[in-house]
């Protein structure tokens, strides 16, 4: 089977490639001018926006893993270019030239309203107002009408061997004002993984699935771990559920953590 993934040289995909090359899976790899590839990985240049370098990238695959996008910038158009109508290039190349193929596409838990009641399912309302999650609607909703095998992973908090990503989270906090109580679903590299060799098989197919491990984390805990402290606080949690993702759809289907919580990771020196 050869698979194809976009944003194979970002946070996930460079994580990703490699675990998927030791199963045997011949992958190949979508990527821009001068970037390189994991070993075992053939590379095809081109670009989401450049809809006539995705028709070499797609001919002969078996299943597409969309990773690549944009979540920051100051350029808010280039998060909907990217994003949307990466997404849709992407979607048009696969209809015409592997039809048949499977689409597997990462979106995110930040789609979910903030006032949500409870830990958020993959069927309440979602309409984010800030870009990177509001492009992402879009695009799911682009691959949900394609009329191609489908399905889509709402990642919580990505992080793990080494990304750097949870020694983001006090400047993160501090942006984004939050409450030391406050909560993140996480994600570790191995179960972004995990998800994808699921998707492969076709045991998600059709459907939107809250990809996230066993324990939300409290910002108080991700600050120490990340060795920045934040301040304690007594003052009243206004937002309980923001960030929490209801992951039983997941497990309902055999999904399993090998990295069940970040208090895991940490003993295995695995962040």
């Amino acid at each position: 089977m050869t698979i194809l993934v976009t944003g194979g040289t970002g946070l996930v995909g460079t994580r990703l490639l490699p675990r998927l090359v030791e199963t045997g899976i011949d992958c190949r790899a979508l990527v821009r001018a001068g970037k390189t590839v994991p070993s075992g990985v053939t590379m095809v240049e081109g670009d989401v926006l450049d809809p006539a370098s995705l028709v070499k990238a797609v001919k002969g695959i078996k299943v597409i893993i969309h990773l690549a996008a944009i979540l920051r910038t100051a350029e808010s158009g280039k998060i909907w270019s990217v994003n949307v109508d990466g997404t849709r290039n992407l979607i048009a190349a696969a209809r015409e030239h592997a039809a048949d193929a499977r689409f597997i596409m990462a979106s995110t838990g930040l789609v979910y309203d903030e006032n949500s009641p409870r830990p958020s399912l993959e069927n309440d309302r979602v309409a984010p107002e800030r870009d990177y999650p509001a492009s992402k609607v879009a695009a799911e909703k682009l691959l949900q009408e394609s009329g191609l095998k489908w399905s889509i992973l709402r990642f919580g908090f990505v992080y793990g061997e080494a990304d750097g990503h949870i020694g983001q989270i006090p400047r993160i906090a501090q942006l984004l004002r939050l409450h030391p109580a406050n909560r993140l679903s996480m994600i570790h590299h191995r179960d972004v993984a995990t998800l994808a060799m699921m998707s492969l098989d076709g045991i998600l197919d059709g459907r939107i699935v809250n990809a996230v491990d066993d324990a939300p984390m409290t910002i108080l805990e991700l600050s120490a771990i990340a060795g920045k402290p934040m301040d304690t606080a007594a003052t009243p949690l206004t937002h309980p559920w923001s960030g929490v993702l209801d992951g039983s759809l997941a497990r309902s289907l055999g999904f399993k953590p090998e990295v069940a919580t970040t208090w895991q990771a940490a003993r295995e020196n695995a962040l």
